[in-house]
């Protein structure tokens, strides 16, 4: 056990252990890493610094670094994803430092983001990049001991490559929210259950019947609308990208405007990692009663300032429901105070989809501690040999075989010469 943490209750050890094991038997992938790392030690005496949701998922990755001789110090990535349970196991019985607390306001949020920076990472791991972000505003002297680091979500690497563009960034780091494994599985997959989840353990409404609409048609946009079809919904989907509204509705949704979609909704999610998509154009035309929510990584793609502003009367009518009442009477439901409501209100990504993204996480760590000196700084896609590692690795725990290019198929592929015959 570390005796460097800040954490609710270390008491709640027992349960979270449980629970972590739980999650460990679906994520084969992370397993047989976490084994080679064992043997191997390819991270030995490396401090990494993480910044990601504090989850049994999240746990197991945090053991397959520790097993490969990494010092691993933990913050949470969202004041309201803490599971507290897990990070007291993970301060007992794993020796991970964690800095987490579920419901922690502000001003502890960024202590805790500041103590994984004091612990001098030499590699950070980041959801959202608030480590990233706080060295480089404010800690500037953390960049004298870190090579590398990792992203894990869409919002942090849109952030990161902003700041390359600038020519503000510092070091490199992989985007592992860009491997095929992570984005293609994690993003649509994950994201469409879990959120669904966490808006149904809210608020126990049936979808079933309700209009649904899905602000942005990215990899979580379309892994939403899908589960909200399935689960009986009218989906209506919000864009501003052409090409991505069009497939939308070859998909068989409909598209419209947001002040448009603001009138039929029931239930509202945004999933586009930008700011006040939900705004001024869509309360004043919601009905009376629409529920709106956000899993995208923070908590500013609903203009809640305007609604804190505008309202009556604001009350919270049951955990995570926040009701504003409008001048005209009409009710505004709010789920999780605008927070990650697949988060806040559930846990998160299944095992088995994480399975595959902390395998990437855990496999370019070692990669970027080899690799780094060879690396100006700038944001990197995954290598993709390790994006096919972590895939046929995934077949194989899955018990799924697939074919092989014979050498006479290699040569074609490899080939002009060899056209209609």
């Amino acid at each position: 056990m570390t005796d460097t943490y800040d954490i609710k209750d270390i008491n709640l050890a027992d349960e979270g252990y449980a629970r972590i094991m739980w999650a460990d038997a679906d994520m084969p992938v992370l397993s047989q890493i976490r084994e080679r790392f064992e043997r191997e030690k390819p991270l030995q005496g490396v401090r990494i610094g993480c910044c990601l949701h504090v989850t049994t998922e999240t746990a197991n990755l945090m053991r397959t670094l520790a097993a490969g001789g990494a010092e691993v110090t933990l913050c949470a990535s969202n004041p309201l994803s803490t599971q507290d349970d897990t990070a007291a196991s993970l301060v007992r019985d794993f020796g991970i430092s964690v800095y987490a607390i579920c419901g922690e306001d502000t001003e502890t949020y960024y202590e805790h983001v500041d103590a994984v920076i004091d612990s001098k990472p030499q590699i950070t791991m980041d959801d959202g990049a608030d480590v990233v972000g706080r060295i480089h505003e404010t800690k500037r002297e953390a960049l004298e001991h870190i090579i590398g680091g990792t992203e894990e979500t869409t919002t942090g690497v849109i952030r990161l490559a902003a700041m390359a563009a600038d020519g503000e960034l510092r070091y490199p780091i992989i985007a592992v929210n860009n491997a095929k494994t992570k984005h293609f599985f994690d993003n649509r997959y994950g994201t469409g259950q879990s959120t669904l989840d966490g808006i149904i353990r809210l608020t126990n409404r049936l979808l079933a019947g309700r209009t649904f609409v899905v602000s942005g048609y990215g990899w979580c946009g379309k892994g939403l609308a899908m589960r909200a079809r399935g689960m009986g919904c009218q989906v209506v989907v919000c864009e501003v990208d052409p090409t991505a509204a069009l497939e939308a509705h070859m998909d068989g949704f409909a598209v419209m405007p947001r002040a448009e979609a603001a009138k039929v909704a029931d239930i509202w999610c945004t999933v586009t990692g930008n700011l006040n998509v939900v705004d001024e154009p869509c309360f004043v035309n919601m009905k009376d009663g629409a529920i709106i929510c956000n899993s995208g990584h923070f908590n500013s793609e609903i203009n809640i300032p305007w609604l804190e502003e505008h309202c009556t009367e604001k009350r919270t009518v049951k955990p995570m429901v926040d009701e504003y009442t409008m001048p005209d009477g009409r009710r505004i439901m709010l789920l999780a105070e605008g927070r990650l409501v697949n988060l806040s209100g559930a846990e998160g990504h299944p095992a088995n989809v994480m399975d595959m993204s902390f395998a990437n996480q855990a496999l370019c760590a070692e990669y970027m501690l080899a690799h780094a000196k060879e690396m100006a700084p700038d944001v990197y896609d995954v290598p993709e040999d390790i994006d096919e590692h972590v895939a046929k690795l995934k077949l194989e725990t899955l018990g799924i075989q697939i074919d092989e290019l014979t050498p006479e198929q290699v040569q074609y592929m490899n080939s002009w010469n060899m056209g209609t015959v």
